[in-house]
């Protein structure tokens, strides 16, 4: 099968979305044409999905991909940064002052990883996660709502100011509830209808649930309309472990996980 077979000049894809040359080792490479080997010759090596999915929020500085891949080493996380530029995946940019740093960014091209991470995600959870596999990344725990969250269009679009505390200024973000679906960014709103303080791991468990009961018990602060964090908790349905497919035919028993996230391993 072969998926994606294109032609490229001079390390430049025809499409003009700015790929760039990328030469995978010999020993590491799969020298197949098949679009599927290629593509994991790109994004296969370890760490280099998870990079992806820290970014499809907006930029990030070298030290906040460090805080959301801990396990990751410094050396291993600037080889993966430098390959996926290289391959035309993501880019390097200088923030203007008062910023005045380095951030990486996906490219147009790199963003059409997203359906493919959420896809693999999704996928994943009906297996069940090793004791080790616990740690959640605070853009991973947001990307939850995205993919998750089913709208209801008579609803009236609304906006929310999330605060996770135990991620500080990097867990804060904007959610625009719409009846399309909910939208996520690192940029609150000035003016929410409601803000939503609280930790990791408790928004977590309160998803798909319409009380918020369990958000009040472990100490969540709600600053404007209730009803509309009670819509959007309620409103991120994440797949749980059925022990089927999506398709209906067996597939290993899991435990239904409130994130979408990828092995840590």
């Amino acid at each position: 099968m072969i998926l994606g077979l294109t032609s490229v000049t001079n390390g430049r894809r025809g499409s003009g979305q700015g790929v760039g040359r990328f030469s995978v080792p010999t020993q590491r490479g799969y020298r197949q044409a098949c679009g599927v080997a290629r593509g994991l010759d790109i994004v296969g090596e370890r760490w280099s999905l998870l990079v992806v999915r820290e970014l499809l929020l907006g930029p990030k500085r070298f030290t906040d991909l460090q805080q959301a891949l801990p396990t990751a080493s410094p050396n291993a996380l600037s080889d993966r940064l430098r390959e996926l530029a290289d391959a035309g995946v993501l880019r390097r940019r200088q923030l203007p002052p008062p910023g005045n740093v380095r951030v990486y960014e996906l490219t147009p091209w790199g963003r059409g990883l997203e359906p493919i991470v959420v896809a693999l995600g999704t996928w994943a959870l009906a297996a069940p996660p090793t004791a080790e596999q616990r740690f959640v990344s605070v853009d991973s725990a947001m990307l939850t709502v995205r993919t998750f969250f089913v709208p209801t269009p008579e609803q009236p679009e609304v906006t929310l100011r999330i605060e996770l505390r135990d991620h500080g200024p990097a867990g804060v973000f904007g959610v625009r509830l719409t009846s399309a679906g909910a939208e996520v960014t690192h940029e609150p709103p000035e003016q929410p209808d409601a803000v939503l303080s609280t930790t990791t791991d408790a928004l977590l468990a309160a998803f798909g649930s319409a009380d918020l009961a369990g958000l009040a018990a472990a100490g969540a602060a709600i600053i404007g309309d209730p009803e509309v964090v009670r819509r959007l908790v309620a409103g991120v349905r994440v797949p749980g472990a059925t022990g089927q497919s999506s398709n209906g035919t067996p597939g290993p028993r899991g435990r239904a996980d409130s994130c979408q996230k990828l092995p840590e391993r």
